[in-house]
This record gives structure tokens, C-alpha cells and sequence, in this order.
């Protein structure tokens, strides 16, 4: 982690907007290795923030933040204002990132809103172990997707919804009532991952494929429920998703035809 590197990258370069996607966002890699994941989650984003503070050019500074934040929370869905809950390394990492970004505009006023996104899914994605790019890889390959457990309950936004919620928050950082604020995007459909892989299996139109589903390994911990309300985005941004969770697999469906 290069703190050098990143301020001269910021200064060298007359940095207006930056979009601080950098991270570690692998769960299971976090699990596995909490410690450089916690030091690049965090010292990453101290780097981003302060070589930002440092620049004179800055307009604004929109951070990659996430739903799971909020944790096991049970009251549904879940708003801006509730207090975080994580108890894994990704989700505490991702925070801790959260309250240094809103320290800086606190403190040094510097132009920051936090982009709290559901899982996102869409082309490009070649992580195989996430619920989207494994089945798209199943289907196209005529074997039945196999996922383990997979009842929980999600809320999935396509990319291009996540694009425009991005710009959108860097355009507008000039405003009293968006610098310093927590925004949550999701698509607002709610679907279980098992829902989600029979989805794509109708979107490729393959009528014999058929989910097969094994059982959650024990021990696991995982939230039956998880999704946000993304009404203080449709209120105070004017954004709202315009991909159903169907259309975004269509286009996703046939990237990954093209590109496997």
C-alpha cells in the first residue's frame, strides 16, 4: 500500500473525480486472510482520502461502500440511518472505510457520498464462485447449475444501474445535501439465489437445464434476508433503477454467450 504513489498519481494528474473502487471484496478471501484484508480496505482508503485532501483539483470523491454493513439486521428493508452490524472482516473493513470517508468531509470538508450497493452482477464478471457468473457458465455449457444452500434472500443490481448511481453522485457532490451522505442502491426486487440461478436458466431458454441444489455446509452463517430501501436515493438523487432483474440477465446472458 503506497501512499506516494497514490498522492502522486492525484497531484501529477490534476484528479477532479475519484471513484474509490479499490478493495479487497472477495467474502471468503476475507475470511481466510482478515488481516490483508483489513490492511487494504482501510489503509487503502486512508491513502485515497488523504492524497484527495492533499489535491487542489478535487470536486468530488464517491467511495464503493456495500449493504452488508448493515449485517444481520432484522428489520427490513434497510435504510441509510441504521446503525452497521458487521461481524465478518469484509463487512468490518468496509465500514471502518465508510467512517474515514465521512471523517474527511467532516473534518476537511472534503466532497465525499458513500455508494451502499446490493450485490451487483452483469458482463465482465469472470469471479466464478459468484452466484451470476457460475450459472451463466453452467447454462452455456448445458450442465445444470449446482449452488449450495442458496434460500437467502438478495437483492442483485445490474451494473449499468450501478454506473448510473455512481455518476450520478459525482455530478452532483456540489450539493449541501449530498456531500458526506450514505446512499443505498439496489434494483428493488427481492429474489433468493436459487430464484435467481432458475432466472437465468429462462433466460438462455433451455428447457431441460434444472437447478440442482445441495445442502448449506454446517456451520454457516449466513442472513436469510438482506436487502435495502433506495428511497432516499429515488428522493434526493432522482435515481431509480431502470433494469428489471430479468432484462440485466438478458444482456448479461448473452456477453457471457459471447465472450465463453
Amino acid at each position: 500500500v503506497d501512499f506516494d504513489l497514490v498522492k502522486n498519481i492525484f497531484l501529477k494528474n490534476k484528479i477532479e473525480i475519484c471513484f474509490h473502487l479499490a478493495a479487497q471484496a472477495i467474502v471468503k478471501n476475507a475470511f481466510d486472510s482478515p488481516r490483508e484484508t483489513l490492511l487494504t480496505n482501510i489503509v487503502g482508503t486512508i491513502n485515497a482520502l488523504e492524497a484527495a485532501r492533499c489535491s487542489t483539483h478535487l470536486k468530488s470523491f464517491v467511495v464503493a461502500s456495500t449493504t452488508h454493513v448493515y449485517g444481520d439486521n432484522k428489520e427490513l428493508p434497510y435504510l441509510e440511518s441504521f446503525y452497521p452490524r458487521p461481524t465478518r472482516p469484509y463487512e468490518t473493513s468496509k465500514i471502518c472505510a465508510d467512517i474515514l470517508a465521512q471523517t474527511y468531509f467532516h473534518t476537511y470538508n472534503l466532497p465525499v457520498a458513500i455508494a451502499r450497493f446490493t450485490n451487483a452482477y452483469g458482463p465482465g464478471d469472470f469471479n466464478f464462485s459468484r452466484v451470476v457468473p457460475k450459472a451463466m457458465l453452467s447454462v452455456i455449457k448445458k450442465r445444470n447449475p449446482e449452488i449450495t444452500g442458496g434460500t437467502a434472500v438478495r437483492d442483485y443490481l445490474y451494473v449499468k444501474d450501478a454506473v448510473s448511481a455512481y455518476l450520478l453522485l459525482a455530478e452532483n457532490l456540489d450539493k449541501e445535501k449530498i456531500k458526506g451522505e450514505i446512499f443505498n442502491f439496489g434494483s428493488g426486487e427481492r429474489v433468493s439465489a436459487i430464484g435467481m440461478t432458475k432466472k437465468i436458466i429462462e433466460v438462455s431458454g433451455d428447457k431441460k437445464l434444472n437447478v440442482i441444489v445441495h445442502s448449506s455446509r454446517p456451520g454457516s452463517n449466513e442472513i436469510n434476508k438482506q436487502y435495502v430501501s433506495i428511497g432516499k436515493a429515488k428522493k434526493v438523487l432522482g435515481w431509480s433503477p431502470q433494469y428489471s432483474i430479468k432484462d440485466g440477465l438478458r444482456e448479461t446472458y448473452k456477453w457471457y454467450r459471447k465472450n465463453i
